[in-house]
C-alpha cells in the first residue's frame, strides 16, 4: 500500500439475479443463422472471452474534410466481428446493466441517493437523446427522466435550446451521439435518482481541426470551460467530460489559463476521462491533467467465473477496420510535468512524476470487451437505425464516477479528487494486475507504477474502483 486511502483486494460475490436481456440476433448488417445471439455475446463478455470473436470499433475516429481525425472523445464500441467492419448492434442489451455494476462495486440499492444533478458535457446535436434515454431507463426499470417531468434538461453551452444537426457532417455527429448516449446512460446507471443536464457544445469543424491536427486546442478548450461554467449555474453537483485534447502548442494556456480556471468549482465534482491510448508518458490530455479535475482511469471487469468479480487494469490490442497491424488501447496514465499534483494527491503518488500531477485518480469499467450496454438510435450517416451497443473506453468510467459523486451527496468538501485520497479505509477497492502499456514495464521509464496495475496507487486505475459510496 502507498500512503493513500486504504483499499482492500478481494473477490465479490455477485448477485444471482442479473439482467442480461432476452435472446436476440445481431442487427448490424445482414442477419443470418450463423450470427451469434446476444445471450452468447453477453456470456462471453462476462467471462472475459469476447475478444476471441469480436474486435473494437473506435467510434471517435471520423472523416472530416477528406482526412481521418481523432474527435477527442473516448468511447470504444465492440465490433461486429474479430476484424471489425463496424459496431456490433443488437436489439436487446448484451453489456452490463445498472444492477450488475451496482453489485460489482458493492453499492447500496439503486433507489438510494439524493435528488442531485449530474451534468454531461458533449459535442454536437443528438435529436434522439430524450427518446433513447427513455428506452435505456425503461429497459432497466429506472425512474422516468424526461424534459416533461423536469428530470432532464438539454441546453447548449450558453443556455440556448438543444442544438440542431450540422449539415454535411453526419458522420461526425453520429460518432458524437454514440459518445453522448454512453455518457447519459452511465450517469443514469450510477445515480437513477439524479436529475440530468446535457450541455451541448456546437460542432465547429475549424476548432476541431485546430485541436486535432494543428496542436491548437485553446478555442475548443474555452468552449468546454463555458459548458462547465453553465452546468455549475444550473446547479450541477457533478460534471462529466468524456473528452481529451492534446495540449499541443498551447499547453500553458489550457493548463493554467482561462479554460483551466473555468473548470475549477470547489463543491462540484468535475470528472474527465484519462484517454484510451494507454500510457501517455509526459503528454497527458486536457482536462484530465488538471489538478482540480478527477481523472477517470479504467479496468476490465469479469463476472463469469462462478459469480465472482475480478478486475485488472485495462489494456489490449485490436485490429482496426482496414488495417493489417494491431492497435493498442487502454486507460490513459502518466505525468503532467508542467502542473502541480492533483489537489489532495499525496507525495507517495506524485513522487512517481517528480512531484507533479500523476494520472489517474480512480477507475470503473472501461474495457469495451467487458463493457456496458448503451442505447443509441441516432445514425444520420450510416442509416442503420442503431439499437443496443456494447461500449467501453474511459468515456464509460467518467460519467459513472460523476454519477457516484452526486449519489454520494458529500460534495461540499470536494475540490478535485481530494476527498478520494483521504477516503476511509475499505471504501476504494485496490485493483492489481494488467497494464496499459504495449511494451509492459519497459515502457514505464520513470516508474512502473505509471503503467502497471499493482498494489496501491497505479496510473491505469488510480486508487482503484469504488467499494460502496463511502469514498463519495
Amino acid at each position: 500500500m502507498t500512503g493513500t486511502a486504504g483499499k482492500t483486494r478481494r473477490s465479490i460475490a455477485l448477485a444471482a439475479a442479473m439482467v442480461v436481456g432476452p435472446v436476440v440476433t445481431l442487427t448490424a448488417g445482414p442477419v443470418s443463422a450463423a450470427l451469434p445471439k446476444s445471450q452468447e455475446i453477453a456470456a462471453s463478455l462476462r467471462a472475459g472471452t469476447l475478444g476471441s470473436s469480436h474486435g473494437v470499433h473506435d467510434i471517435c475516429q471520423a472523416e472530416v474534410d477528406g482526412r481521418t481525425i481523432d474527435l477527442g472523445c473516448h468511447a470504444q464500441l465492440v465490433g461486429s466481428g474479430r476484424a471489425e467492419a463496424g459496431p456490433l448492434t443488437t436489439s436487446a442489451p448484451a453489456g452490463y446493466g445498472p444492477a450488475e455494476l451496482n453489485t460489482a462495486y458493492r453499492l447500496p440499492p439503486l433507489t438510494t441517493g439524493p435528488a442531485a444533478t449530474v451534468a454531461i458535457v458533449g459535442v454536437g446535436a443528438y435529436p434522439a437523446l430524450e427518446a433513447d434515454l427513455g428506452k435505456y431507463r425503461a429497459q432497466y426499470g429506472l425512474p422516468k427522466c424526461d424534459t416533461a417531468n423536469g428530470c432532464l434538461t438539454v441546453t447548449d453551452f450558453k443556455g440556448g435550446p438543444p442544438l440542431q444537426p450540422s449539415p454535411g457532417y453526419a458522420q461526425v455527429e453520429e460518432s458524437y451521439a454514440a459518445e453522448t448516449a454512453l455518457d447519459i446512460d452511465m450517469a443514469s446507471a450510477a445515480c437513477p435518482t439524479c436529475k440530468l443536464v446535457m450541455v451541448q457544445i456546437p460542432l465547429d469543424i475549424g476548432r476541431l481541426l485546430s485541436a486535432a491536427a494543428l496542436g491548437l486546442p485553446a478555442a475548443l478548450a474555452d468552449d468546454f470551460g463555458s459548458a462547465v461554467t453553465h452546468a455549475a449555474k444550473l446547479g450541477a453537483g457533478a460534471v462529466s467530460m468524456s473528452y481529451g485534447l492534446p495540449t499541443g502548442l498551447q499547453a500553458e494556456y489550457v493548463g493554467t489559463g482561462a479554460p483551466a480556471k473555468a473548470l475549477h468549482h470547489p463543491g462540484m465534482a468535475v470528472v474527465a476521462s484519462s484517454g484510451d491510448k494507454g500510457y501517455n508518458g509526459d503528454k497527458q490530455l486536457w482536462p484530465a491533467q488538471l489538478p482540480w479535475v478527477t481523472a477517470a482511469g479504467g479496468v476490465s471487469l469479469k463476472t463469469g467465473d462462478h459469480g465472482a468479480v475480478t478486475m485488472s487494469a485495462w489494456g489490449g490490442k485490436f485490429v482496426p477496420k482496414g488495417a493489417k497491424e494491431p492497435k493498442w488501447v487502454g486507460a490513459g496514465s502518466g505525468c503532467a510535468p508542467g502542473l502541480p499534483p492533483a489537489i489532495g494527491q499525496p507525495a507517495s503518488v506524485s513522487v512517481h512524476c517528480g512531484n507533479h500531477r500523476a494520472v489517474a485518480d480512480i477507475s470503473a469499467d472501461a474495457d469495451p470487451l467487458t463493457g456496458v450496454a448503451v442505447y443509441d438510435s441516432y445514425t444520420p450517416h450510416s442509416g442503420t437505425g442503431g439499437g443496443w451497443l456494447t461500449a467501453g473506453g474511459t468515456s464509460a468510467a467518467a460519467p459513472y464516477l460523476a454519477g457516484l459523486y452526486a449519489r454520494g451527496g458529500h460534495l461540499a468538501a470536494v475540490d478535485g479528487p481530494n476527498t478520494l485520497y483521504r477516503a476511509p479505509a475499505g471504501t476504494i477497492q485496490d485493483v492489481a494486475g494488467g497494464g496499459n502499456a504495449q511494451d509492459g514495464a519497459a515502457a514505464c521509464k520513470v516508474a512502473k507504477e505509471l503503467c502497471l496495475g499493482g498494489t496501491g496507487w497505479d496510473g491505469p486505475t488510480g486508487l482503484g474502483v469504488p467499494n460502496g459510496l463511502g469514498a463519495f
